[in-house]
């Protein structure tokens, strides 16, 4: 029995010691470590090595798409925070207020097919065209340390928020899937303020 725990013993320090063998990572194999949005204690993540073997405009489309991802959950989270306290005093589609219209998974079959159009129609021309791009009235006159830091601030906000929505979809599809599986009456159990 003693030496069963020795032998354990012994086989957990080992479990810590220090290797000989330094093991490999996105890190080192990155010739991007050095970009805007590698930070502490992550540094480069990238555990599927997407960024491996691309040129710098491939890897700049990609961080292109980040950011829009980003801005889409940041603004798809507020969507599913405001209605839960306000609602719009219009008709989304004729004979049809917005109080009506349900919160989160439970609006996609209450919306008309024709709504789902404008939308669709709306969201494909704004991408396409870009008219709601890079304008130069209303951006603030910074140092070129702050505007660094504000791009960074603005990737780290769009990756947290692409986290939260899928966190609140997940959590409202399984709510509208199996009702009160939670136990809370409310979406968004964290602000019970909201409820007041």
């Amino acid at each position: 029995m003693k030496i069963a725990i020795a032998a354990s013993l012994i086989a957990s320090a080992a479990a810590f010691a220090p290797s000989a063998k330094q093991a490999s990572n996105s890190l080192v194999q990155s010739s991007f470590e050095n970009e805007l949005g590698v930070i502490a204690p992550t540094g480069f993540f990238d555990p599927l090595n997407l960024s491996s073997n691309i040129d710098e405009e491939t890897f700049d489309k990609y961080r292109t798409a980040e950011l829009k991802h980003g801005r889409v959950c940041m603004l798809g989270v507020l969507g599913y925070i405001v209605p839960e306290f306000y609602r719009f005093p219009f008709d989304i589609a004729p004979g049809l207020p917005c109080a009506d219209v349900p919160n989160g998974v439970a609006a996609i079959d209450a919306i008309p097919a024709l709504g789902w159009a404008q939308i669709i129609f709306l969201i494909g021309a704004t991408d396409y065209n870009g008219f709601l791009g890079d304008f130069e009235f209303g951006k603030p006159k910074l140092s070129p340390e702050v505007a660094e830091t504000r791009k960074l601030q603005e990737l780290q906000h769009g990756r947290l928020a692409m986290v939260a929505f899928l966190e609140l979809l997940r959590h409202d599809s399984q709510n509208f899937v199996q009702s009160g599986f939670d136990g809370m009456d409310n979406l968004i159990t964290g602000l019970p303020f909201l409820y007041e």
